[in-house]
């Protein structure tokens, strides 16, 4: 892991973005002209300050020393949500912002403006913006409401579908140990592979997988009233490694009658929490005062966060 050496009291301080998925925590900053970044096992955002407290101390920075601090997170999409994990996380930084994940991977995708972001990761999300700054999304319910499309989706069910009766016990040892959700998650290159090979079955799961992303994207362009041609991008380990899933993706929402111009993402979702933990330094917001003016609002009920 990177190190930042110890800072003296006339040099720059760090800032930093976080962007905290399903099975990743990663962390990218700056001090002064030094580029910072580390990875680990991801956790509840809640949970995160004594994570960080023990990597500012790694880093020779005690959290005085860290000017802006912004965390793109699974598990928040409200507003309230959003601030009492800030609070949770005020001890971390000088400064705090915390948005929805899904959020900084639009940002970091499109940019700005009108579109729609299909991600699909570990977990799975839809987003998208209007013309007017309205936001919708479709799914990002997590593994136990939803997820459809998704990794963990698809290794679930190429695991019930290779897995004999006389072997569930294998199955079993899976849900009941450590981080189930990311391991179910990993076997979905297995079945990828042999969707790609032709295997019957598992080209069943994966265009079944491609359905539902291609469905909930034309759930958001029609609450959102999007124009004939939507720009249309991508996020997430399954989509942005996969060009031949991504292909298949396309072709769904083609079927659905949606004239998708498709963009390659910009940026990752944690450039996108950089970016916004260097605007909070030039604007010096306080931890609350200042919010996100067209922060996303769910239109059918608070999001519990994509995961990837």
């Amino acid at each position: 892991m990177p190190r930042v050496p110890s800072i003296p009291p006339d040099r720059a301080l760090l800032v930093a973005g976080i962007d905290l998925g399903a099975s990743w925590l990663r962390v990218s900053g700056r001090v002064g002209r030094q580029r910072v970044h580390a990875r680990l096992p991801a956790v509840d955002v809640l949970e995160l300050s004594p994570v960080l407290a023990a990597l500012w101390t790694r880093w020779s920075v005690t959290p005085a020393r860290v000017a802006a601090l912004a965390v793109a997170s699974r598990g928040v999409w409200s507003a309230a949500e959003c601030r009492r994990a800030e609070r949770a996380l005020e001890r971390a930084a000088r400064r705090v912002r915390v948005i929805p994940d899904a959020q900084a991977a639009w940002e970091g995708a499109l940019g700005g403006g009108v579109g729609v972001l299909v991600l699909s990761g570990t977990g799975s999300i839809v987003v998208g913006r209007s013309g007017r700054g309205r936001w919708a999304r479709a799914g990002g319910r997590g593994p136990l409401l939803g997820d459809e499309g998704s990794g963990f989706w698809i290794g679930r069910e190429w695991l019930r579908a290779i897995t004999p009766p006389h072997a569930e016990n294998s199955l079993l040892a899976i849900v009941r140990g450590p981080g189930p959700v990311a391991r179910i998650a990993a076997h979905a290159r297995h079945a990828l592979g042999r969707a790609r090979e032709g295997e019957r079955v598992a080209l069943r799961i994966v265009r079944e997988a491609q359905r539902h992303l291609a469905l909930m994207a034309a759930a958001v362009v029609e609450r959102l009233q999007l124009p004939a041609v939507v720009r249309m991008s991508w996020a997430g380990s399954l989509l942005t490694r996969d060009d031949w899933f991504r292909a298949g993706l396309a072709r769904e929402v083609a079927r659905l009658g949606i004239q998708a111009r498709w963009v390659p993402p910009a940026s990752p979702p944690l450039s996108a929490a950089l970016r916004l933990a260097e605007q909070m330094i030039a604007s010096r917001p306080t931890i609350r005062s200042r919010r996100l003016s067209n922060a996303p609002r769910s239109t059918s009920g608070q999001m519990r966060g994509k995961q990837r």
